[in-house]
């Protein structure tokens, strides 16, 4: 059975988020995924990378040790899904420190002759759900940094055959109607994923 990660970075179980994350691993379990939900909050990531975690970012297999467990998790993943909202054009910080933290050399990437390799390979399906409190345009004007981090860097670093960047745009006005077609949106992509 193919084992899917699904990384939650939302801490108000009450938030559409919440409900993106719940659609996402009840419709990934129906399509026959092992899933591994992994609600970075709940479990009390700590996403502060550590004077000696830097210092030792190269050391590999050594550099492992502080986020072992998470490292096995990320390793045993053949699909990998991101839900989080963008909170000030980026990734919300339990989520970026676990990219800092576990996203490391000899785990995500390898460096041969100074140039970076993918090494989650393994990785055959990326996705991520997400919602901006701004439009479409404000995002882009901004570059929309989520966006180019999903689909370049961890892109770049698994090499997926299928690649997903689900959005719901301007939060601050949006309606109950385009909500719910949201989850039914996302619910069907991951039925299908």
């Amino acid at each position: 059975m193919s084992r899917a990660l699904v990384l939650f970075a939302h801490p108000c179980p009450e938030s559409f988020s919440a409900a993106l994350h719940e659609t996402v691993v009840t419709r990934l379990t129906r399509a026959g995924w092992a899933v591994d939900d992994c609600d970075l909050n709940a479990e009390g990531f700590n996403p502060v990378l550590s004077e000696p975690e830097r210092r030792g970012y190269h050391e590999v297999p050594e550099n492992t040790a502080p986020v072992a467990a998470y490292v096995e998790r990320v390793r045993a993943a053949d699909a990998l899904v991101m839900v989080f909202p963008v909170w000030n054009f980026g990734y919300p910080a339990i989520l970026k420190g676990f990219l800092d933290r576990v996203f490391l050399p000899g785990v995500s990437f390898r460096l041969v002759d100074g140039k970076v390799k993918p090494n989650l390979t393994q990785i055959r399906k990326l996705a991520a759900v997400t919602t901006y409190g701004g439009t479409r345009t404000r995002a882009l004007l901004v570059g929309d940094p989520p966006r180019k981090c999903v689909t370049r860097a961890v892109w770049h670093v698994c090499r997926p055959e299928k690649t997903r960047y689900l959005a719901l745009y301007d939060m601050n006005r949006v309606t109950d109607a385009k909500r719910n077609a949201f989850l039914d949106k996302v619910g069907h992509e991951m039925e299908v994923f």
